[in-house]
């Protein structure tokens, strides 16, 4: 599902709000979720799941195409772990 159509979901499912509100209200979302990963906290939705940040090293990596060796500079990578309401929901038979 795109960003699109969530809001396009969430729009249908709630027809006495304006389009345009529930636009600003996914992006504030998503841009306070963004902002704190950014911040290095750690945003903890219950039910669903949590997003963190790890951290992954400096490394010598290979180009696939010439096989030549390449220095992988450090970065900080986003991590999503599933919250255990969100496991069983979706492990229901």
């Amino acid at each position: 599902m795109t960003k699109s159509e969530l809001i396009a979901r969430l729009a249908e499912q709630n027809p006495t709000l304006y389009h345009r509100d529930i636009e600003k209200l996914v992006n504030t979302v998503f841009d306070t979720i963004t902002t704190a990963l950014v911040e290095g906290n750690r945003v903890e939705l219950r039910g669903f799941g949590a997003f963190s940040i790890r951290e992954r090293k400096a490394r010598l990596g290979r180009n696939p195409r010439t096989g030549e060796a390449v220095n992988v500079d450090a970065k900080r990578m986003p991590f999503f772990k599933m919250g255990k309401g969100m496991k069983e929901r979706l492990n229901r038979s």
